[in-house]
């Protein structure tokens, strides 16, 4: 039997294995798929696994993202422009990083009809999954990405990857047609972004990577304000679509029952 593996710190809210071994079983595939809380001085061993086939695939989760890659061998394209990983799996004999999660966010918003094209897009975090959208967002012809985090230096460090980004100090809400909520403020009910949107005009795009719980604070805030939201369930789905589709040579159905099965 195969075994893949999600991982991350914090992870008791991923339900990654709930879709992928709902795949698993729909393509007929001897195969599990579970989670695990690491830190990261077991990332070493645990790469050794997958490179000894005793482990088939990895889902990366924060806050490995990046501290994971001088572990592997080689990563693609996507994963070196962005250095982040999301997706592991042996390629020949070499430890292979991917990322993923650039197809996950631009399916999302393609399957929404929304069009990104020349539109200002302000982004809150720095961390996990923003390289990600931020390539996305180039790819998709945004006109100006704006990035606000709680620590400037995170920020900055950005900056590095895509020169072309503006940094705004946390606190200071710019003109945008796209607001984007990257951090882990939601993942608790209580969360709030202590941001005022209330000088902003209508029908803007609020946007939450967070899928669990399926509508945020942030979310509700952005809809009480008369704007269009969507939380990550998508980019969640379609990132994993991918990851699937790389260890098993497989397209897995994404119907209403595997939305549904996110529900919770």
């Amino acid at each position: 039997m195969k075994k893949f593996l999600v991982i991350g710190n914090p992870i008791e809210h991923s339900l990654s294995p709930v879709l992928h071994n709902y795949w698993i079983k729909n393509n007929d595939i001897d195969a599990i798929y579970e989670k695990r809380k690491l830190n990261e001085n077991e990332l070493e061993k645990l790469i050794s696994q997958v490179r000894e086939k005793k482990i088939n695939g990895l889902n990366v989760t924060v806050p490995f993202k990046r501290t994971i890659i001088p572990f592997l061998d080689e990563l693609s394209i996507e994963a070196q422009k962005t250095q982040s990983v999301n997706t592991i799996y042996l390629k020949g004999n070499k430890v292979t990083g991917h990322n993923t999660d650039i197809i996950g966010f631009e399916t999302s918003i393609k399957k929404l009809d929304y069009n990104l094209n020349n539109k200002k897009v302000l982004i809150l975090g720095a961390g996990g999954v923003v390289p990600s959208i931020i390539f996305a967002l180039i790819k998709m012809k945004v006109s100006k990405i704006t990035i606000s985090n709680r620590t400037r230096e995170k920020a900055e460090n950005l900056k590095k990857l895509f020169e072309n980004i503006e940094l705004t100090e946390w606190g200071v809400v710019p003109n945008f047609d796209v607001i984007i909520n990257a951090t882990s403020l939601g993942l608790k009910k209580e969360d709030k972004i202590n941001l005022d949107f209330s000088s902003i005009s209508k029908n803007k795009f609020f946007y939450d990577v967070i899928y669990n719980p399926a509508e945020t604070n942030f979310l509700k805030n952005g809809k009480k304000l008369g704007n269009i939201a969507l939380n990550g369930k998508l980019m969640f789905i379609y990132q994993a679509f991918s990851a699937f589709k790389i260890w098993h040579g497989i397209e897995p159905d994404v119907n209403e029952n595997v939305i549904k099965l996110l529900d919770r």
